[in-house]
């Protein structure tokens, strides 16, 4: 991690650090959350296994709890989050559509959920470990509960496999 010193107006040091802004992390959550409510948006008409279908109902629940966690915290602070790009999220909805309708097994639809949602844990811990240590505290254990959230989905997802 990039680090400098400046000093602020009363002579202190203070240590700048190439770190994420609060604001970036909330925005992450949210966005990868809202990712994720797309994708099983897309992919639920294609699923015919009714044990996969309600699991990925429960996660659909979980990730909607997350969306309006960072939406209050967002107003909380005066944040604006945006809405994922709507070309990543039609090249998702492509992409689902052409391998669910290739296969629709409970495994195969596990597998495909599995990916994203490794995807997600990979960026959100990144995020973790490079601001941690100034982070906001709500924000931080939003980005937590959403990354150990994730992690037991994995868990649960590979029990399809």
């Amino acid at each position: 991690m990039d680090e400098f010193v400046n000093q602020n107006e009363n002579g202190a040091e203070n240590f700048v650090h190439d770190i994420k802004k609060d604001s970036e992390i909330l925005a992450e959550i949210y966005r990868n959350a809202q990712l994720a409510l797309t994708s099983i948006a897309d992919i639920m008409p294609e699923i015919e296994d009714e044990a996969i279908k309600e699991e990925i109902m429960r996660e659909h629940e979980e990730y909607e709890r997350i969306c309006s966690e960072a939406s209050a915290l967002a107003k909380k602070y005066d944040l604006d989050l945006k809405e994922p790009n709507p070309m990543k999220k039609a090249m998702m909805w492509m992409g689902i559509k052409m391998n669910a309708g290739n296969d629709n097994s409970a495994t195969h639809i596990a597998e495909m959920m599995i990916k994203g949602t490794v995807t997600g844990i990979t960026c959100l811990k990144t995020s973790l470990s490079e601001s941690e240590r100034v982070m906001d505290p709500e924000i931080k254990k939003l980005l937590c509960d959403l990354i150990a959230l994730e992690e037991s989905f994995e868990t649960r997802l590979k029990e399809f496999l």
